[in-house]
């Protein structure tokens, strides 16, 4: 019989250490790692994986503002699982697909799951910024070790200057692959941050390793955060609701049917009489039949949107 999982509520919180000289970002997110889970069937290493990714992309996102905007975290590392997307939203709303999701690996040495076999370390990590600014601002470095988590920190450090420690966690059940418990924690020091508090934060960071077990054991995310860092004063000031959650739409499908271009859409008129597409991030089908074709063709003529590029 499978020991029962920890159904605790989802949380991201946003705090100071220090009395205030360390940002702080943590998440507890075990709903949301086994939605996606579910969505792609992810094997036991892209589970934690994707994970890893969808979560610090969740932390992440959680400072942006305007609701037009986005974050979008690539990770490219020529893995057994292929690239990893990730595309976070304000208020901590996430989704994201691996390209080959039922990929499983070995277990390493260690009795761990193999995420860097699955992610790679032959390649980049890429973070798009899209602040509603005339151009996105994207950011790169190369991946250092494809465990995810040191990958962000070599990030934050290399491409924005920001001395970071960065904590990524996903237990899975060994058996059926269910998420018993996942969180991470983002700690980055202000400009005025003593050197001898960063020292005390370097010094916790194994204690630090053990936030996703307290979490499994039953502790709220704040009450793991307060044993992990305990003496260093967490102050907890924002509470979010993180979520795996895609905007995906018919509408949407129907200009991506549309920007096709007049030459593929009637020949998919033509050949099929159907289309069946699916989104990459959550795996919904949109299916069409061939009077919806017509119509759509019809209507994009209308409108002057079918030109082909080829042409």
């Amino acid at each position: 019989m499978t020991e029962s999982i920890n159904n605790n509520t989802d949380k991201l919180v946003r705090g100071l250490l220090f009395w205030g000289t360390v940002n702080m970002t943590a998440i507890s997110g075990r709903e949301l790692v086994e939605t996606a889970r579910k969505a792609h069937s992810l094997s036991h290493v892209t589970t934690a994986a994707l994970g890893r990714i969808l979560m610090q992309t969740a932390m992440m996102s959680a400072q942006l503002k305007n609701g037009t905007d986005n974050i979008t975290v690539i990770f490219d590392g020529g893995g057994k699982a292929g690239r990893f997307v990730a595309v976070g939203k304000e208020g901590g709303r996430v989704k994201g697909y691996a390209d080959f999701p039922e990929v499983e690996l070995p277990l390493k040495e260690n009795g761990k799951l193999d995420v860097a076999g699955a992610v790679g370390t032959n390649g980049e990590l890429r973070v798009i910024r899209d602040l509603s600014l005339k151009e996105p601002y994207v950011g790169r470095c190369a991946i250092t070790d494809g465990e995810v988590a040191n990958d962000f920190a070599n990030y934050f450090m290399k491409s924005e200057q920001q001395p970071s420690l960065v904590y990524l966690g996903v237990r899975v059940d060994p058996k059926t692959g269910e998420v018993r418990a996942a969180s991470g924690l983002l700690l980055q020091p202000l400009p005025f941050c003593p050197e001898s508090d960063i020292e005390q934060l370097e010094k916790r960071t194994v204690e630090i390793t053990k936030l996703t077990r307290l979490i499994e054991e039953g502790k709220t995310l704040e009450e793991a955060i307060c044993t992990v860092l305990d003496g260093f004063d967490p102050e907890f000031s924002e509470e979010l609701t993180p979520v795996f959650s895609c905007d995906c739409s018919r509408k949407k499908i129907e200009s991506a049917l549309v920007s096709l271009g007049r030459e593929e859409l009637t020949d998919i008129i033509e050949k099929d009489g159907k289309a069946e597409l699916v989104c990459r991030f959550c795996q919904r089908k949109y299916a069409f039949g061939l009077e919806e074709l017509k119509k759509l063709l019809a209507d994009a003529e209308d409108r002057g949107e079918t030109d082909d590029r080829a042409e």
